[in-house]
């Protein structure tokens, strides 16, 4: 498939050729995965920016109804009965395929032979490659040599680039780099990406989740002076998003990761009188303190703007990601 036309959707042959044209589509589009899904949301439909990303990363064709959103969402809808249409043509080939009869190796007996052997040999050759390169890197003591001791307790990798604020620590006055926010409601969850529960919002908001299933996403404040922060997210497949307190709608009072910066909310981070080792409130001008609601317990909770009161849900921990 070399041009545009040849991605039109009645024109592809396989589920690998209808993802690509998928992708084709979303890159013309020129939308990022936020910016679909709210559009979809707008429209009164759900697009999962996450559930949008495996599709194009995958071998898997889209449900209908996820297809027609997308469709929608990128501009297409002139063209949706033929992406549809194209879909269940694909659907059929795929189904008819799976129960042909099973296909007969090609291979020559002295190929099956002779590649047994070869197998043996690469293993081998890897083998003492690395037998070589770890006398190289630890020496004959066993100790490493050179820079190899010190590649041992480096930064990791997202922390190595000197463009990046490096990680704050606990109770420091000045704030910045890879953080986890922890509510101290429930400290064994973090602030990041979810849904709300009652569904009267779509889009990803701030939630609190179990730490432990919030990668790939990670989050860092980016100091704006004085007490004043940018609170960014950053995913491998969405991007970054600055969290932004919504002011009406639907969404009211709801934190949501924007894609244009410019668009986001600036949060005072304040230490909390109660709390002096590494705990403070979230609070926006005009808006209050960010909490979670009910000063909730339960993973899943959203996180919402609320009176300051500096106690409960509305204090978190903040604390270098590990």
């Amino acid at each position: 498939m070399g041009n545009q036309e040849e991605l039109l959707p009645h024109r592809v042959q396989d589920v690998g050729e209808f993802i690509a044209a998928m992708r084709h589509l979303k890159e013309r589009s020129g939308l990022t995965y936020r910016q679909l899904e709210r559009r979809a949301a707008e429209r009164g439909e759900t697009l999962a920016r996450s559930t949008l990303a495996d599709v194009l990363r995958g071998r898997a064709l889209p449900r209908p109804e996820l297809l027609a959103a997308f469709v929608r969402a990128c501009g297409d809808d002139d063209r949706l009965e033929m992406w549809l249409a194209a879909r269940e043509e694909v659907a059929g080939r795929e189904a008819a395929g799976s129960e042909g009869p099973a296909t007969v190796s090609r291979t020559s007996p002295h190929r099956a032979a002779v590649k047994p052997v070869l197998m043996v040999a690469v293993a081998v050759a890897v083998l003492l490659a690395g037998v070589v390169g770890a006398w190289l890197l630890y020496g004959p003591g066993g100790e490493p040599t050179g820079n190899a001791r010190t590649s041992r307790t480096a930064n990791p990798p997202h922390l190595l680039h000197s463009s990046q604020p490096s990680p704050p620590s606990a109770g420091s006055s000045r704030l910045s780099g890879w953080v986890r926010i922890r509510p101290v409601t429930a400290p064994r969850l973090c602030l990041t990406d979810g849904r709300v529960r009652d569904r009267r919002y779509t889009p990803l908001v701030a939630v609190q989740r179990p730490c432990d299933q919030v990668a790939p996403q990670d989050t860092l404040l980016e100091p704006m002076g004085g007490d004043t922060y940018r609170i960014q997210w950053h995913h491998p497949d969405y991007g970054m998003g600055c969290l932004k307190v919504l002011p009406r709608g639907p969404g009211a009072g709801l934190l949501e990761p924007m894609d244009d910066c410019v668009e986001d909310s600036r949060f005072h981070i304040e230490p909390s009188g109660p709390y002096v080792n590494g705990t403070y409130v979230l609070r926006v001008d005009g808006h209050g303190c960010v909490g979670i609601r009910g000063s909730s317990r339960s993973a899943g909770t959203e996180a919402v703007m609320e009176r300051c009161v500096g106690k409960g849900g509305q204090v978190f921990t903040i604390e270098p990601a590990r």
